[in-house]
């Protein structure tokens, strides 16, 4: 083997050697490759981790039609009572309802990775269970969310 050169060998995987001269050649390997997300056994950290970012991103996209219904509601009488009955029929509560939620589990999976930032809930079973909980809460919220809105 000389100095610039190295050669890795395995089970037909696809790896990089004989970088001399910035050039590389594929070496074939035996790495599995699974390109179909679905058909992976998820952790619940994973899928709460997931949830917390999709929430992020959902409130974020929300806050254009929450910012111009809390201006209607604030410019007179008379645009407080049209954000009013804009809301009043079942699609808008239902979106309010998701909102709501998705504000709930954004904070709780938040105060989640907070405890974790400063050493609690880091090992592996300290992680599921504190999953599970943000799971448990954000459940007992959604419901106490929908009896306060209908």
């Amino acid at each position: 083997m000389t100095g610039n050169r190295f050669v890795t060998q395995a089970l037909g995987e696809y790896t990089l050697a004989g970088l001399a001269n910035c050039s590389a050649e594929i070496v074939k390997t035996a790495r599995p490759v699974n390109l179909n997300l679905f058909s992976i056994k998820w952790p619940v950290t994973a899928l709460v981790s997931i949830a917390h970012r999709i929430s992020g991103v959902l409130l974020f996209l929300a806050m254009p039609l929450l910012l111009y219904l809390f201006e209607l509601s604030l410019s007179s009488e008379a645009g407080f009572r049209r954000a009013g009955a804009m809301l009043a029929s079942p699609m808008p509560r239902l979106v309010g309802w998701l909102l709501a939620v998705a504000l709930l589990y954004h904070l709780i999976a938040g105060c989640r990775h907070l405890l974790m930032d400063m050493g609690f809930g880091e090992t592996w079973r300290g992680g599921k269970a504190g999953a599970r909980t943000v799971i448990a809460i954000s459940v007992l919220g959604a419901i106490l969310a929908g009896i306060l809105l209908w």
